[in-house]
């Protein structure tokens, strides 16, 4: 037999008889004739599972396979199982360890038309909609948009939510012009070499992409108080231009103990893990700068709310010497994208002007200044190093925005948001000078109302990029705060002496305007109201032997005697007895505070007679050894129960709630250093009620201090609080009137408030209706009558036993809630 009769009589003996397919169908059976169907079959490539195909000419017909034997059956082997050694058989077989490549004709390449890669080829454009897969790999995965945080779970706090805030204003004549011209081709300018992406035009466009909603990070949201969370909503929308596009700044004027920390750290955290790109930082690197006592506190509070693991601050701390800290900040500086190890630089103002060309090109994402009332001064080197950062948004922290006159104001704001108001002499002309004339007790009616006029035009652009609560807020969550300011008559050894200088020559030549030193005489009467020992007598007050007492020795002379003397100033009398008291009646702590370290030694001398534990932390103290004195003194367990503190040093941002007592013994010229000072007891973390004091030397200069200190608070008041009903007790005092001396008033204050609450005599027969801080006329006035009067009523025990003694003649109260 031929083959051709062969192969005849295979395809004879495997056709199927036309009947078959009218009959059902049953099992298969491996000699079936049905089996032998089932596998003659076309044989398909492996190949990806798609209906699509790279050729357009229609697909030659696929030519069937018979699997089956010439007897037309079926081989056992056909069904065993697929083994793995077949497996690696067909994986080891030389095909597949040496595979070959059909090298193409070069010329026919180089005449191919070049096709961008990635290109739809029916349309002809690239699908902005999906990412840019990487070249020479197959097309990546297409992910979907999400926010890094879920805005609606249980403690969600959006700031931003594209549905509500993403709002497109219609783009003016002049921006479309503008924008023309930019698209124009520049002959003049030298060409930039362009990325791989522009060139094969896979450049993302992220205009079109959806955005997402920016949330707070739950372990922030779930601790921020309400008023705090509208706080960080304000300082986001200002930093992100959600406000105003040409401005991204913005100050924080919230008063002491509310939280700003807190609120600039959530802050500074979205804008390091977010934006409303998905995917995206808003910013890379944020530096924080704060007075060197607060640099440890800063670092200690971002481990406190992020957690050890979130985030390692770079704090500048004084421990590296000069060398290793010019390599950090080269460092930090240069680096970017996901070489930043530590995004977030801690510095105090005094070292950041000191390195600042070496962070002068680095780009800074946020600039937060801790304590912004450093920057009043616009013509300071501090103002000036920080302004040349390349910073595109800064926020400015002060609960005291206006210390000393509104051109101080202008310096934080032009700051924080540079033109917002025009040039310093365009502001002082339009704003300053009509709002001062207006605040004067001798201005006009005219001046009145102008000065009203301007500063509704002023608060109207400023309010925008300010947020300014007060202390009233705490009162939610805080205990009591009970201040006072307790006017104290001075020894017959301090009037003696008092009276002695402000009649001898040189004064009276001074206030006839011949004297060229009046800083000096008012320092030496400063001084003589806290203690005469502060003064070398004999050099300082010519002449004044005659005041002496007869057990008067001077102090270089007394030897061992250590005593300090207390009888011979009456604030001290007063404080030695309130210590005793402290001590032998309850378990409270106290803070001690002045302007003067010399005073800060007269207190330590007082500790160490009567035998008290102190601690002191004044300008001498090394920043690294000032955060662990601080935390010594809030353990509830330690010996400590009096701390001493200068006002210049730790006045600012120290939390000393290791006390619920705090005495400040000297008043400053600066109301807004005082406040700070103030606030040192009563904040967030105290459990108990707080007493506050402040020691004023009845009818001397420092009441003319103190009444000063009220007229720039009441300006205050009226420019960041708006505050209309602020009267207007004082105008501005002249050099002559520094120098008078009311010894026989109770209060010179309170006869300059001509209080209608109270009687002649100064005994108040009508309760204060409703007290502002910042308006002591307002608040509760005590005359010291006696065992009997209305002082002996008042809440405080300290303040109580005063009644009995002739060291205090009148007492102001603000209570808090």
């Amino acid at each position: 037999m031929t083959s051709s009769d062969l192969s005849r009589s295979t395809s004879l003996r495997i056709q199927v008889p036309a009947t078959a397919s009218r009959t059902p169908s049953k099992p298969l059976q491996a000699s079936s004739t049905n089996s032998v169907d089932r596998l003659s079959k076309p044989f398909k490539c492996p190949g990806l599972a798609t209906a699509t195909r790279a050729s357009d000419k229609p697909a030659r017909k696929r030519r069937k396979v018979n699997y089956a034997g010439a007897d037309g059956t079926v081989d056992d082997d056909s069904v065993k199982p697929y083994t793995n050694e077949d497996r690696l058989a067909l994986a080891t077989r030389d095909a597949n360890r040496f595979p070959s490549f059909k090298v193409k004709d070069k010329e026919m390449t180089f005449r191919q038309r070049f096709k961008i890669p990635l290109i739809n080829k029916s349309s002809d454009a690239y699908n902005s909609s999906r990412p840019a897969p990487t070249l020479g790999m197959r097309q990546g995965a297409t992910f979907v948009v999400k926010p890094l945080h879920d805005p609606s779970g249980e403690f969600a706090i959006v700031l931003y939510d594209p549905t509500v805030d993403d709002v497109n204003e219609p783009e003016s004549k002049e921006e479309a012009t503008v924008d023309a011209e930019e698209q124009k081709p520049k002959l003049d300018e030298p060409l930039v070499h362009k990325s791989l992406a522009d060139i094969l035009g896979l450049k993302k466009k992220t205009e079109g992409r959806p955005k997402v909603p920016v949330v707070i990070d739950p372990r922030l949201a779930k601790v921020l108080r309400p008023h705090q969370v509208e706080g960080v909503k304000f300082l986001y929308r200002c930093t992100t231009g959600m406000v105003d596009k040409n401005a991204n700044g913005c100050i924080m004027a919230d008063g002491m103990g509310l939280g700003k920390t807190l609120q600039c750290i959530s802050l500074m955290w979205t804008l390091l893990k977010q934006s409303p790109e998905a995917g995206v930082t808003t910013i890379q690197k944020c530096i924080i700068a704060c007075p060197s006592s607060l640099v440890g506190n800063w670092a200690n509070e971002l481990v406190k709310w992020l957690g050890k693991d979130a985030i390692t601050p770079f704090a500048v701390d004084g421990k590296a010497s000069k060398t290793e800290l010019i390599s950090q900040m080269k460092q930090w500086a240069i680096a970017s994208g996901r070489s930043i190890v530590r995004p977030v630089l801690i510095i105090s103002y005094e070292t950041l002007r000191l390195y600042v060309d070496t962070l002068r090109d680095s780009p800074i994402g946020l600039l937060l200044c801790d304590e912004g009332h450093r920057l009043k001064n616009k013509e300071s080197l501090t103002w000036t190093a920080l302004n040349g950062l390349n910073v595109q948004r800064r926020v400015i922290l002060s609960g005291t925005p206006i210390q000393n006159d509104l051109s101080e104001y202008f310096a934080l704001l032009h700051f924080a948001n540079p033109n917002l108001l025009g040039s310093q002499n365009e502001f002082r002309k339009r704003f300053e000078l009509p709002i001062l004339r207006g605040r004067d007790a001798a201005g006009t009616e005219e001046d009145l109302k102008k000065g009203d006029e301007r500063l509704a035009e002023l608060s109207s652009i400023v309010n925008k990029f300010i947020i300014r609560r007060t202390n009233d807020i705490l009162s939610k969550y805080l205990p009591v705060k009970y201040e006072h300011v307790v006017f104290c008559n001075m020894s017959e050894f301090q009037l003696g002496l008092y009276k002695h200088f402000i009649q001898s020559p040189e004064i009276k030549s001074l206030l006839r305007g011949k004297g060229s030193q009046p800083l000096k005489a008012i320092g030496l009467l400063k001084k003589l109201c806290n203690h005469p020992d502060l003064l070398n007598l004999s050099n300082d007050l010519p002449g004044c032997e005659y005041t002496f007492p007869e057990d008067y020795v001077p102090p270089e002379a007394r030897g061992r005697d250590r005593d300090i003397k207390s009888w011979y100033s009456g604030k001290m009398m007063v404080l030695d007895r309130m210590l005793a008291r402290i001590r032998q009646d309850t378990n409270d702590k106290i803070v001690l505070i002045s302007n003067y370290t010399q005073t800060l030694d007269l207190f330590e001398k007082l500790c160490r007679t009567r035998g008290y534990g102190s601690l002191r932390l004044d300008g001498t103290m090394t920043v690294g050894k000032r955060q662990k004195l601080v935390d010594k003194f809030n353990n509830p367990d330690g010996e400590e129960f009096v701390f001493l503190l200068s006002s210049k040093a730790g006045g600012c941002g120290l939390n000393l709630i290791g006390a619920n007592r705090l005495v400040l013994f000297d008043p400053d010229w600066n109301p807004a250093a005082d406040q700070q000072a103030l606030a040192r007891v009563w904040r967030d973390g105290q459990k108990k009620d707080c007493f506050v004091y402040r020691f004023i030397a009845t009818g001397s200069i420092e009441e003319k201090i103190f009444q000063r200190q009220s007229h720039k608070q009441s300006l205050s008041s009226c420019v960041v609080d708006s505050a209309e009903d602020v009267e207007r007790h004082f105008s501005l005092e002249s050099l002559r009137e520094l120098f008078q001396f009311k010894p026989e008033t109770r209060s010179d204050t309170h006869d300059t408030f001509k209080c209608k609450r109270c009687r002649p005599e100064g005994t108040q027969y009508i309760k204060a209706p409703a007290m502002l801080y910042g308006d002591t006329s307002t608040w509760n006035h005590f005359v010291n009558d006696g065992e009997h009067g209305a002082l002996s009523k008042i809440q405080d025990l300290l303040i109580r036993q005063e009644t009995g003694e002739r060291d205090v003649s009148a007492v102001f109260q603000y209570i808090s809630h």
